[in-house]
C-alpha cells in the first residue's frame, strides 16, 4: 500500500491570471469568488482536496502586484509571500497570451523559494494557431528551473487531470491535516460575505469595487430558512449612492443575485438584508482591516 501524502500547495501569480478559477475547477466547487477584475481575491483561502492516497491543501492567495499604496494592498502582498514560505509546492499561474512586468516580479520572488515550482500556462484555449504554444512552453522553461511546465485551461478544464496526478509526488509523506469531508477552512459567514462582494464587483464597472468590503453582522439558521444581515462598507459618502443606485436599483439587484446563490449553496430559503455604510479610508487602516476580518500579517 502506498504511503499517504499531504502538503500545502501555494497558488501564486499576478492579479487576474486565473488562480481562483483553477482552484474552483480542481475542487469541483466554488471555494473562491471570481470576477474579471484584478484583486478580487483579498484573503488567504485554503481549499482541501482529499483522495484515496493524498490530501492536497491549495492555498489561494491574492495576486502579487506592484501598486501597494494602501494597507490592504500591502497586507495582500504579504499574505502571498507568506504562503510561499509555508508551501511544499508552488503553482505559478501565468496567462499564456500575455507576460507582464508583474509576472517578472512574481518570478523574482520565486528565486528565493525553497519549494519546487510548477509553471502553469493558463488560458491555452486562446492560443491560435496551436503551434504558438510550443514556443510559449520553450520560453517559459528558460525563465526558471521549474520542476514542470504545464499548459492548462482552468476555465475549460483542459489538462487539469494531468496536473492533479503530478502534484502528490512533490508532497511529503504525512497523515491528512484536515477531515476528509472538509473542503475549505473558511466559514459559511465568510463565503456569504464574499458572494455579496462578488455580485457587487460584477455590477459596478468603475474603480469602486476596490473601495468595497462586506461584513456579515447576523447569520441565523432556522428550520424555515436563513436570515442574514450584512453591511457593505465604502470609503466615502459619494460611493454610497453609487452602491445603492438610482431608486435603490443596484442594491436590490445585488441582493437578489446574492440571495439566489447563497440559497442554492445552503439549500435553504434565504432572507438577506443589505446596508451600506461609510468607514473613511478603511483600506488604508490596519485597525479597520482587522475589524473587518482581514488577515494582516
Amino acid at each position: 500500500m502506498s504511503e499517504f501524502r499531504c502538503g500545502m500547495v501555494a497558488v501564486v501569480g499576478r492579479p487576474n491570471v486565473g488562480k481562483s478559477t483553477l482552484i474552483n475547477a480542481v475542487m469541483g466547487r466554488k471555494v473562491s469568488i471570481v470576477t474579471a477584475k484584478p484583486q478580487t481575491t483579498r484573503h488567504r483561502i485554503l481549499a482541501v482536496h482529499t483522495a484515496a492516497n493524498e490530501q492536497v491543501i491549495f492555498v489561494d492567495t491574492p495576486g502579487l502586484h506592484r501598486k501597494a499604496d494602501k494597507a490592504m494592498n500591502r497586507a495582500m502582498n504579504r499574505m502571498a509571500a507568506n504562503a510561499l514560505m509555508d508551501a511544499d509546492l508552488v503553482l505559478f499561474v501565468t496567462d499564456v497570451t500575455r507576460w507582464t512586468n508583474e509576472d517578472d516580479d512574481v518570478l523574482r520572488r520565486l528565486e528565493n523559494c525553497h519549494a519546487p515550482v510548477i509553471a502553469l500556462l493558463n488560458k491555452v484555449d486562446k492560443v491560435h494557431p496551436k503551434e504558438k504554444l510550443l514556443d510559449a512552453l520553450s520560453v517559459m522553461s528558460g525563465r526558471h528551473d521549474f520542476a514542470e511546465v504545464v499548459p492548462i485551461s482552468a476555465q475549460k478544464l483542459d489538462n487539469l487531470d494531468r496536473l492533479m496526478a503530478m502534484i502528490p509526488k512533490f508532497l511529503p509523506e504525512s497523515p491528512p491535516l484536515f477531515p476528509a469531508d472538509m473542503h475549505t477552512d473558511r466559514s459559511v459567514e465568510f463565503h456569504t460575505a464574499e458572494i455579496i462582494r462578488e455580485k457587487l464587483t460584477l455590477q459596478l464597472h468603475q474603480e469602486l469595487p476596490y473601495g468595497l468590503s462586506v461584513q456579515v453582522e447576523r447569520f441565523v439558521t432556522e428550520e424555515s430558512g436563513v436570515t442574514i444581515s450584512a453591511v457593505i462598507w465604502v470609503e466615502r459618502d459619494s460611493q454610497k449612492g453609487i452602491v445603492v443606485g438610482k431608486g435603490g436599483g443596484v442594491l436590490k439587484k445585488v441582493g437578489r443575485l446574492a440571495r439566489l446563490e447563497i440559497s442554492e449553496q445552503l439549500r435553504k430559503p434565504v432572507h438577506l438584508e443589505l446596508w451600506v455604510k461609510v468607514k473613511t479610508n478603511w483600506a488604508d487602516s490596519e485597525k479597520d482591516l482587522i475589524s473587518l476580518g482581514y488577515d494582516v500579517p
